[in-house]
């Protein structure tokens, strides 16, 4: 089963067009669909299209959020709520093409685990592209998963990878990167990108400094995660040894009967023995957080599991202790 989770926000006039669309898609690929539309907070009618579509065609469920909450979370409740071992993402303002679905299925086939959209060639004006572009080179540089366009919405994963991944804030375009950082196979596909037919963008500028920031912290948690004192830890005493060698520097300006100087070097030196016994302690916190959270997160991917003895046997093995 092919499980196709749509996020919704303002898009009525597009849904019924999107189904139809879904619809021979996966006629032609001959796969089982499944279709969840995830109205998150919309202030038109798209909630009440969702109805319509489900009451009509059995293969369509909807969720709808009581207020806006962004699309990571319309797309993990659409993650915890899906049947199929394939899981499709895409956008509901049809500038994603369903027709695309069985290229994706395709590399799915060859092996991956996650296979992202590029769109090479956009149909948005230069002030959202330029910007793009950047982000993404940005992304692909500080990660090393080399995508040119993380931002697609339009994605095909393999239900084991969602199963691992919490989704929170903006990292919804960080998906690839969280599953290459626990040994999940990610590539790329070209895709089309048609022009916008209704509605409008619900992006704006304010979304690339978001995006910047969640960078950061997703660097951090694949990197660092598992062990913070290991970032904390290093900067503190990278602190601590320049106040050390700033207290030097006080008592040979102090003995010099360089008062001003011996002053300076003092309150320099001081403010970073404290500086580094914070950045410490705070690795220690976050050491303790982890540590209590280790028997909640698996900090590891199991890709497959060898037989357990006797399984093989059938229902008349008996168990042994």
């Amino acid at each position: 089963m092919l499980s196709v989770v749509i996020p919704v926000y303002n898009e009525a006039e597009s849904l019924e067009t999107l189904h139809r669309e879904l619809d021979e898609s996966a006629k032609a690929e001959g796969c089982e669909l499944e279709l969840i539309f995830v109205d998150d907070g919309s202030h038109d009618a798209s909630w009440e299209r969702i109805q319509r579509l489900a009451a009509a065609d059995g293969r369509v469920r909807g969720l709808r959020f009581r207020r806006n909450f962004g699309k990571a979370a319309a797309l993990a409740a659409g993650f915890a709520d899906v049947r199929g071992e394939l899981v499709m993402t895409l956008d509901a303002d049809l500038q994603d093409d369903p027709g695309e679905i069985p290229r994706f299925l395709a590399e799915i086939r060859r092996g991956l685990h996650v296979v992202s959209g590029y769109k090479r060639f956009r149909h948005d004006p230069w002030h959202k592209v330029f910007p793009s572009r950047v982000f993404n080179w940005m992304v692909s540089r500080l990660t090393g998963v080399l995508l040119h366009d993380h931002n697609c919405g339009m994605k095909c994963y393999v239900r084991e990878v969602l199963d691992e991944l919490v989704l929170y804030g903006e990292l919804h375009r960080f998906v690839p990167v969280l599953a290459a950082a626990r040994g999940f196979r990610v590539g790329e596909l070209v895709v089309g990108h048609r022009p916008r037919r209704f509605g409008r963008s619900k992006y704006g500028l304010s979304r690339f400094v978001k995006g910047f920031l969640d960078l950061l912290s997703v660097k951090f948690v694949t990197t660092y995660g598992q062990r913070p004192q290991h970032v904390f830890g290093s900067a503190g005493l990278g602190s601590i040894l320049l106040g050390f060698l700033g207290l030097i520097i006080t008592l040979a300006a102090w003995r010099t009967g360089r008062a001003n100087g011996a002053v300076l070097a003092g309150i320099g030196a001081t403010g970073l023995l404290v500086f580094g016994g914070l950045l410490v302690a705070l690795g220690l916190a976050a050491e303790l957080v982890v540590a209590c959270r280790r028997q909640e997160i698996r900090n590891y991917s199991i890709a497959e599991r060898t037989p357990s003895p006797g399984a093989a046997a059938g229902p008349d093995v008996v168990s042994r202790k």
